[in-house]
């Protein structure tokens, strides 16, 4: 964690958190954000009630150790959420890309997103279910909260991926890596090369001071990885749930703590020339939400991946969209 546990603890005796869908991210999050000691109060929802009271037994005997109190909820009890995530939805399959979803989960979210800004009107909310940027998209629209409180996990995990892909080639600790992934939490993502440093020196240059070659091929293979690392996973053991979880307590805590840190989020802005569509860009989270202070500097050709990105999630939300 980047904030003292002191720090952590002092904030969280107030903090309570929704997870809407006791699904393996809704969980193993409620465990992760439980170890955190971010949060007083965790609040599990979901419409299988008897599995949510399954998992809230559980988890408070793990509780007992944190400190926290772990209840199951209705959509009521989001009200005085500092955040809620939601993680329901119909999971990916092997062979299916996060689009092929987009129909039900969307369908899901139009019974959701509309009751929780019932209860709680001044709550952050932050989106995991994919496809996570037409559905950021979504839950903006349903909502109808300030851009800045509508947040979509979205490239934080492949950013995640993607340093630690870069961290092992180059034998450095990934917290040493700066590099990021943006665009959508899905195939037509945008490894940003130009950016990319360790040591305060783009890749080029770290591997001409270290004597060594840079390998555009192996470049382009760890970006391959990173890309379809979801899909790996899923082929062997059918879900996703440690890294998002992680990435998702990663997103709370700069909100819950007012930290002004950067992450690579998923809000909904104008792109490349696309206007109103989530994707992901570094953004300044704080209790506010998430911000975009500063537009990345991208070189002409990632500026046209970053449009083509754009321009895919666009046309996926506008059809999902439609009323007949």
């Amino acid at each position: 964690m980047s904030v003292p546990s002191t720090e952590i603890e002092s904030h969280a005796k107030s903090i309570k958190v929704a997870i809407v869908g006791a699904g393996s991210v809704g969980v193993t999050t409620a465990y992760a954000l439980l170890l955190s000691h971010l949060a007083a109060e965790i609040v599990l929802i979901d419409i299988d009630k008897n599995r949510a009271l399954g998992e809230v037994m559980d988890l408070s005997h793990a509780a007992h150790f944190a400190h926290a109190k772990v209840s199951v909820g209705e959509y009521e009890d989001c009200a005085g959420a500092t955040a809620v995530i939601i993680t329901a939805g119909v999971n990916q399959k092997p062979g299916q890309t996060r689009m092929d979803l987009v129909k039900t989960n969307y369908g899901l979210f139009e019974q959701i997103v509309p009751q929780i800004a019932k209860h709680a009107p001044n709550t952050i909310l932050i989106v995991a279910t994919n496809p996570c940027d037409v559905l950021t998209k979504a839950a903006y629209e349903l909502s109808g909260f300030p851009v800045q409180r509508v947040i979509g996990s979205g490239t934080a995990m492949d950013t995640t991926r993607f340093r630690h892909e870069l961290g092992k080639h180059y034998g450095v600790n990934p917290r040493n890596v700066h590099a990021v992934i943006v665009g959508e939490h899905g195939d037509s993502q945008l490894p940003v090369w130009s950016l990319a440093s360790i040591a305060g020196m783009r890749l080029e240059d770290y591997c001409k001071q270290k004597g060594i070659v840079y390998d555009e091929e192996a470049m382009d293979a760890l970006s391959k990885r990173t890309r379809e690392a979801a899909y790996e996973i899923i082929q062997r053991k059918g879900k996703t749930n440690y890294g998002v979880a992680s990435v998702l307590v990663s997103i709370l805590e700069p909100i819950i703590t007012n930290a002004d840190q950067l992450v690579t989020v998923s809000r909904v802005g104008d792109y490349a020339g696309v206007e109103g569509v989530a994707l992901s860009m570094p953004c300044k989270l704080n209790s506010k939400g998430a911000h975009q202070d500063v537009e990345l500097l991208l070189n002409e050709k990632e500026k046209e991946a970053l449009r083509r990105s754009a321009t895919s999630i666009k046309e996926c939300f506008d059809t999902v969209a439609k009323k007949e």
